[in-house]
Formats: C-alpha cells, structure tokens, sequence
C-alpha cells in the first residue's frame, strides 16, 4: 500500500472521469459511405501517439458526435499492452476511436489529465498498483467498470500540473534524441551508400557483377581477404563462470556488445581457440531469415568466446581494414546478397563458412583508402552513441522521477516550474 503526503487526497477514475468505449470494428463497415479515421491500440503508446498509419472504417452521423475527441482526453487501451495510455492534443479533427480503447474525459475541475496519464503510466508499468487489472478472458482486457475503480492520487491542482510539466519536458527531450537518432541514421546510410559507390576522391565509377563502384576499385572473393573463419562453442551458458561467451544478441548495430551476457568454464586450450581478438568479425550464420548473416565488429579490451550460432571471421589485416568490410556488410543492399546465399528451414535460415568463402565484396587496393572510408563513418558511429548515451540517460532520469514524483517523494509544489506546455489553465 503506497503512503501518499497527507495533503494529497485520492479519488477513482469514474469520479473524476466519464468512460466510454469506442467502436467495434467490422470489415464490412470499413467499405461504408462515411469513412473516418479512428484509432487502434497500436495507435496508442506510453504517453504519445503514432498517427502514421490510420485505418478507417464507416461511422453514423451519431457515432461521429458522441465519440469525436476533444483535447486533453485521455485514451486507454483496452486489450492489448491494456492500460497503456496517452493525451489527445487536438492532433487532427476528424478522428474517432475502436472498442478496444476508453475515452476518459474530465468531469471535475481539480484533476489534470496529463497528471493522472502519468500516474497510470507509474502505476502500470513501476508501482505495480494495478496488477492483474486486466479481466482474465480467453484474452485479457480490462473493461470499463474495472478502469473505473482505479483509485488515483490527487494532489493540490497546481504540484499536478508542476509534476506533468517536470515529466513532460524530459519525454520532449527524448522525443528529440530520437529524431536526432534517426536523422543520424538516415545519414549514415545515405553516406555509406555513396562512399562504397564513388569513394571519397570523386573518381570515375564502373559496373561491376554487385554493382557500380569506384574505378580504381576491386572485386574480391570473400576467401581472398579471409585468414581464417570458426564455429562458434557448442556449450550452455551459465548465470556465473570465468568467460563471457557471446551470444547472437551481442550484435548490436554492427558492433559486439557484452549485454545480457553468460558464462563459461573452459580449459586453456579451448579458450586459445575460441577467443575473441580486436578486429576480429561476429557472423551471424543461424537465425530467421530477416536476421541471418547480421555482422558485427569486435572492438571490446575483455577475454570472451563465442556461441555456436555464430562464426568468427579473422581478416587478413595486411590487406584489409576489418573495420572497412563490417561496415561494407552491414549495408542494406549487402546484407540482401548476403541472405540469399541462406538455406531455408521450417522457422530460420542458415548460411555456411564455404558459402561465405565465396561471396563477393569490393575493395580499395590502399589500406589507407580503406581507413579513410572508416574514418568518415566512425565519425557518424561516435555521434550516434554519443545521442543513444544521452538518450539511456534521459529515460533513466524520466523512470526514476516518474516513480518518485507520483508518490510524493520528490516534491516541487514550491518550485518556480513553467507549466504553460500541460494546458488546462
């Protein structure tokens, strides 16, 4: 039971709330005279909302008044992720809702709904105030009479919207890495896509067998810059044990990290042969098909081996950059060469050293030209982990104010907080 600061109140959120479902829907009310957008649970996120890819279906003149939404309603789902919710901010006029979402519209002048779609955020996701809120079905839901019982905190209206206001700027703030994040993304892909087609000197290009590359280029097989490639341990990992033995899951954007790791005992002879050097590159050879032939670069000062679903390959650093063929695999158009040399099984796809020996790949003649490509992409590599950084730091900070502000033990009623962004005045 959560002790709340003795000038907080609580209240339900059918006191403080009306509740109504949306519309159920019907394929043959999707091909209706009068189509409308309307929102699914997969609309509805932690505390925002994806308007990218809206169905519609038909709705009558008196669906289209009584479940139009107005801002600051709150939007809840259902089924699904249930609980999950988000705020309407107005985004557009002409959007309605299914039956697998509440509308909680306001009907008391002291809650904030920004307030309490953080508080069911804390309460569902941290607190664990609701758990097993969901009607156990054939699928779990939570319905209207339930959503209605939740008991809600309800502090002096002006701590709701300094807390909202708190909490609100750190979400902004991470929406924002995320665009940067993805900005960098798109660039680097568009860099890698014309660095490995025209180099960096602006030189003629020619057509080869995988495509137009730089005229002073090659095409080399696979087994020509290969000094020599293993199969991974075929042992169980363990919770403790002298190795960190790497796993699919350490593939990481073209580079190994030691997440979520396991552990095993070997003998030193073992070890010799399977350890991980720097350079060395992590081959994904089993996996579903989406997934098979992922790469990444091993760049880590730790004594590690590596599983069996994975293949080490050591490259041939004399004349060429380990760094350089990560990055040339880890385009979207290679790692589709790559896919296709898998076998399919009934649910993943293999694909075997030889057939890898035999796979075609482009290269520069001068190391030095090689180490000028990486260069230039490692710049965009340290950019974007340094965002991804200070974007894990963000959510840190967000996770543990959401818990500490919902339950009262951080306080800033007293605080001089701009609240003009929560709305409500």
């Amino acid at each position: 039971m959560i002790e709340f600061p003795p000038q907080w109140q609580t209240t339900t959120i059918r006191e403080s709330f009306s509740i109504k479902q949306g519309k159920a829907l019907s394929r043959r009310k999707q091909r209706g005279n009068i189509r409308r957008p309307f929102l699914r649970t997969a609309n509805v996120l932690w505390g925002r909302l994806n308007l990218d890819d809206l169905d519609e279906m038909d709705f009558s003149a008196e669906e289209v008044a009584a479940l139009a939404l107005e801002t600051e309603d709150l939007l809840v789902c259902e089924g699904g992720d249930i609980g999950r919710t988000a705020i309407w901010r107005g985004e557009r006029n002409d959007c309605l809702y299914q039956n697998h979402l509440h509308r909680l519209r306001r009907i008391r002048d002291d809650v904030h709904p920004l307030f309490v779609m953080y508080w069911l955020w804390a309460g569902m996701t941290q607190l664990n105030v609701y758990e097993g809120a969901g009607n156990k079905t054939t699928i779990p839901n939570l319905s209207r009479s339930r959503l209605g019982e939740f008991e809600i905190p309800l502090p002096p209206l002006v701590e709701q919207k300094k807390i909202a206001a708190v909490l609100l700027k750190l979400q902004r703030a991470i929406e924002l890495q995320d665009k940067i994040i993805q900005a960098l993304r798109d660039l680097k892909k568009s860099t890698m896509q014309h660095v490995f087609t025209h180099g960096l000197r602006g030189e003629k290009t020619k057509m080869t067998e995988i495509g137009e590359i730089p005229e002073s280029w090659n095409v080399v097989l696979f087994a020509q810059i290969l000094e020599g490639s293993l199969y991974g341990l075929s042992v169980r990992g363990q919770k403790k044990g002298t190795y960190p033995i790497l796993r699919m899951n350490c593939q990481v954007d073209g580079r190994v990290e030691l997440t979520n790791l396991q552990y095993v005992d070997l003998n030193a002879a073992t070890f010799s042969k399977y350890r991980l050097e720097d350079g060395d590159l992590l081959f994904n050879r089993t996996n579903s098909h989406d997934l098979v032939g992922r790469t990444a670069i091993f760049h880590v000062d730790r004594k590690v081996v590596f599983a069996s679903y994975l293949i080490r390959l050591r490259l041939d650093t004399a004349v060429v950059s380990p760094d350089f063929i990560n990055y040339y695999l880890n385009m979207s158009k290679v790692q589709n060469r790559v896919r296709a040399l898998a076998s399919k099984g009934v649910s993943q796809s293999n694909i075997s050293a030889s057939k890898l020996n035999n796979f075609k790949v482009l290269l520069p003649d001068r190391i030095g030209e090689q180490e000028d490509v990486v260069g230039a992409l490692a710049s965009l590599d340290r950019r974007l982990q340094a965002n991804e950084y200070k974007k894990s730091n963000l959510q840190s900070l967000f996770k543990t104010l959401l818990n500490k502000l919902m339950i009262g033990n951080i306080r800033v009623g007293d605080l001089d907080i701009d609240v003009k962004d929560v709305g409500i005045q």
